[in-house]
């Protein structure tokens, strides 16, 4: 089990931006995918961007233009970038370590505890 530490999120004004940030310090993440999910109040978790080991990206559809997932090996963290934030961005925002270089379908790694972003309007 990877455990995992988000921080970065916070209360900022609708338009702003954060850069949410998920590391781990017992285990090596930069041969996992990671990703970012979110759980809005009374909603499922949503998948918000991965990245594989090699730094390939990935955005659902909904999520393209808003998010921007990176990682620094060296610093063993990976980022969620993101702008222009609206009040139906407010959600608690997870990082998920994958146990394999890329994202395989079905396989649910292991998540952090959350960070809790919220919009104002």
């Amino acid at each position: 089990q990877v455990q995992l530490v988000e921080s970065g999120g916070g209360l900022v004004q609708a338009g702003g931006s954060l850069r949410l940030s998920c590391t781990s310090s017992g285990s090596i993440l930069s041969d996992r995918a990671m990703a970012w999910y979110r759980q809005a109040p009374g909603k499922q978790r949503e998948l918000v961007a991965t990245i594989t080991s090699g730094g390939l990206t990935y955005y659902p559809t909904s999520m393209r233009g808003q998010f921007t997932i990176s990682r620094d090996n060296a610093m063993n963290t990976v980022y969620l970038q993101i702008h222009s934030l609206k009040p139906e961005d407010t959600a608690v925002y997870y990082c998920n370590a994958s146990p394999f270089p890329t994202i395989v379908r079905g396989v649910v790694g292991s998540w952090g505890q959350g960070t809790q972003v919220t919009v104002s309007s």
